[in-house]
């Protein structure tokens, strides 16, 4: 899986699925898709009422071109809400700030209301941004509820088989901040 290879060297390992995971996911979730050329690998959910933005990599030789932003904007034409996670931006990790800048200057609003906490492989805790986009402008609540689905019907696919547990159970992974 030459795919996963370029998915793993790019991502932070806490963030990174199971290869097996992933595969299962591809062959047996009707919602599940990969999509790859020379210049982008992405791995989506498409639900009836939402795309869930997995993993997106531009492949270095290729950043700063825009074809992330037409790869947006095709998405976007399909006039549903579009979820993704990101890493929050750290003065320290500048690539860390450039993908959240390259999210907000595509049209994505930070999901302020909603605390995410994940849990990697190894039970670990980390914090992820929850990131939207949206063509009419809807309650948080909204995204809260989608981002519930994709914990269940993404993140939690067949978890006990690769991870022995719930990697993103929804009720304790989701909370709203006061």
């Amino acid at each position: 899986m030459q795919w996963y290879e370029k998915l793993n060297n790019y991502f932070p390992e806490h963030e990174m699925k199971d290869p097996g995971q992933l595969q299962a996911l591809l062959e047996a979730s009707p919602y599940y898709h990969k999509e790859e050329t020379e210049d982008y690998l992405i791995l989506y959910a498409e639900f009836p009422s939402f795309l869930f933005i997995d993993y997106l990599l531009v492949t270095s030789q290729n950043r700063g071109k825009g074809i992330g932003s037409k790869l947006l904007d095709r998405f976007k034409q399909k006039g549903k809400m579009i979820l993704l996670e990101a890493e929050p931006a750290d003065a320290e990790d500048q690539d860390t700030v450039k993908r959240m800048n390259f999210y907000l200057k595509n049209g994505f609003k930070k999901a302020d209301r909603i605390m995410y906490t994940r849990e990697d492989g190894d039970g670990e805790t980390f914090e992820m941004n929850i990131l939207y986009w949206q063509p009419y402008e809807e309650d948080q609540s909204i995204v809260m509820e989608k981002m519930k689905k994709a914990c269940s019907e993404i993140h939690n696919f067949h978890s006990h088989k690769y991870y022995g547990r719930t990697l993103a159970d929804p009720k304790k992974a989701l909370e709203w901040k006061h």
